[in-house]
């Protein structure tokens, strides 16, 4: 094992932990530690969905018995994904152009969540369910960035739920666990070809985010409060914002 390996290991075991607390997946915090240590690009973006895959089938098993979950809501979203996810897969866009605008997007995100999350109660009362038409345009949407920036795609869609008014904060967790599964198996699918580059040290990681996954959903499903989720959630998407506009 490398000399770095394992300071590497360790922060994407706390990647996990973290992210894994509001039902994200972790890929971009993957990114931004594998991208810290010098790992080959070409290997940064299957290794990171692969990833993803564990640790959010563990986040939506653990979100989904705890009942903080929502599949009706969740499946008009999932249906535009998964075909947006897999295209995206498939296109190579230069980073320049959209990593800047995400950053900014997840930054204001953040900013917006932290402001509220006093408030956060009172707003859970106040819910509504999308039309339909704006599920499928959202979900094809975040589909296509899933794809394109290596993420599962929940990173935009936990944000856009609260803002929106369209879950409670709590259930925002189990969607956006279940939506980033099936994007990140859609992206893998959607460039066979990089499966090739996976790293032989994935196991070793694979590890790392399954123990950092059962911590995090614990936290998630047990011990954060409303107000603690979303000042979770806006800590997890300026480590995001500031990965998008620093790489």
């Amino acid at each position: 094992m490398p000399i770095d390996e394992p300071a590497l290991t360790v922060l994407i075991f706390i990647a996990a932990t973290l992210y894994s607390s509001v039902g994200h997946a972790g890929a971009s915090g993957y990114l931004a530690a594998m991208a810290l240590f010098g790992i080959a690009p070409e290997t940064m973006r299957p290794a990171a969905l692969a990833l993803n895959v564990l640790v959010a089938s563990l986040a939506t098993f653990r979100f989904t018995r705890a009942g903080q979950n929502d599949l009706k809501l969740l499946l008009p979203f999932v249906i535009a994904s998964i075909p947006a996810a897999f295209i995206g897969g498939m296109i190579h866009i230069p980073p320049a152009f959209y990593k800047p605008l995400i950053g900014i997007i997840l930054l204001l995100s953040a900013f917006q969540l932290l402001r509220t999350a006093r408030t956060s109660k009172q707003k859970d009362r106040k819910m509504q369910r999308p039309p339909l038409a704006a599920s499928l345009a959202t979900g094809a949407g975040l589909g296509l960035l899933a794809g394109l920036s290596g993420t599962g795609g929940g990173i935009f869609l936990s944000p856009l739920l609260l803002f929106m008014g369209w879950a409670p904060t709590r259930n925002v967790s189990g969607i956006a666990a279940s939506f980033i599964l099936v994007n990140s198996i859609a992206g893998l699918l959607g460039n066979m070809s990089s499966l090739q580059a996976l790293p032989p040290t994935l196991p070793v990681w694979a590890g790392a985010v399954l123990l950092g996954g059962l911590i995090g959903t614990q936290l998630g499903t047990r011990t954060l409060t409303i107000p603690g989720i979303r000042i979770m959630l806006a800590l997890v998407l300026v480590i995001a914002g500031g990965k998008m506009l620093l790489t």
